[in-house]
């Protein structure tokens, strides 16, 4: 056993916050009371810390931040200049620690995630996990259309190739190698469940129970749900374009075939009746599908262009890691 693996390790907890002033008090003390418990149990070094992101909250978010690491050694902080997305405040959090930590955990604000377990993802760190995916054990708590919605997305992702873990969000454990590998991919659209595996290293699993929000209301919309799902689609797999490729390819196909038989009845038969339903339907089949293609392509274009802008992913408007 290496003197690293025989020490303790210091953990950083990365929490992103938007709008969140009704919880965060709960929340600090929630996680704080964890880290006393596992640092006195020995599980972690007692200089583990909470490094909060504010993702541009428009409330008193930021001001409860600052008041935290003013009173608390354990608490630190970073404050994005505006909102810039849960995927990149969470991505601002995790490289902002990745020098100052043995390992790191993501979890969210609202504490649904249960926080109890986290001495589990330090137990699969210590045995040489160096990503720990935390995977809730049911979706109980989920209403009739979000656990449609879920399930569909795991679907189509398995179907279009994609590797990510089923009914893990973005509970997980990052070793510092982890997070060093994490800081070489340098995209915009960033779907941070996809990448963790794309990195390879050892891998483990946790699994816990959702609880309750602890007050407020879940800040995921349907418009950032599907604006999620895109991201994740449209990073990691070029599955759409091909079969808008094949779907080019079997129209054309039976285009030739169609062509091929009204010529034979235009020239060997004397009954041809134009029909309005020949006519028309395939127009409105082939102008839908052809707006489709051209709708998945911008998308994939779309992003190409953003990429190739290299704008900074986020900005940082103050920083409390002194």
């Amino acid at each position: 056993m290496t003197s690293f693996e025989a020490r303790a390790p210091l953990l950083a907890l990365v929490v992103p916050c938007y709008n969140e002033e009704d919880i965060l008090q709960q929340t600090r003390d929630r996680l704080v009371a964890c880290l006393v418990e596992a640092a006195q149990s020995g599980i972690i070094s007692a200089e583990s810390y909470i490094c909060f992101v504010d993702d541009g909250s428009t409330d008193a978010t930021w001001v409860l931040i600052r008041s935290f690491c003013a009173s608390s050694n354990r608490v630190r902080g970073i404050k994005l200049s505006r909102n810039f997305g849960h995927q990149l405040a969470l991505l601002a959090g995790l490289l902002r620690v990745k020098d100052n930590c043995d390992c790191s955990v993501s979890i969210d604000a609202d504490l649904q995630q249960d926080e109890r377990v986290i001495p589990e993802f330090i137990e699969a760190y210590r045995k040489g996990a160096d990503i720990v995916s935390g995977v809730r054990r049911d979706r109980a708590t989920d209403g009739a259309v979000k656990r449609f919605t879920a399930e569909a997305f795991y679907r189509l992702m398995s179907m279009l190739g994609i590797t990510i873990v089923r009914n893990h969000a973005d509970y997980r454990l990052l070793s510092r190698r982890a997070l060093i590998a994490l800081a070489q991919f340098h995209e915009s659209n960033i779907f941070l469940r996809g990448l963790v595996h794309y990195i390879g290293f050892n891998k483990a699993t946790v699994y816990f129970d959702v609880k309750d929000r602890l007050a407020g209301e879940s800040k995921y919309t349907f418009r950032k749900m599907l604006s999620f799902a895109l991201t994740g689609i449209t990073s990691f797999t070029v599955a759409p374009l091909r079969v808008i490729a094949v779907i080019g390819i079997v129209f054309t196909a039976v285009s030739v075939v169609m062509s091929g038989y009204v010529l034979v009845r235009r020239f060997f038969f004397s009954d041809v009746v134009p029909g309005w339903a020949s006519t028309v339907l395939p127009i409105y089949l082939l102008g839908g599908i052809q707006l489709l293609a051209i709708g998945v392509i911008g998308e994939y274009v779309g992003r190409a262009y953003l990429e190739t802008k290299s704008r900074p992913r986020y900005i940082v408007e103050d920083d409390l890691f002194g």
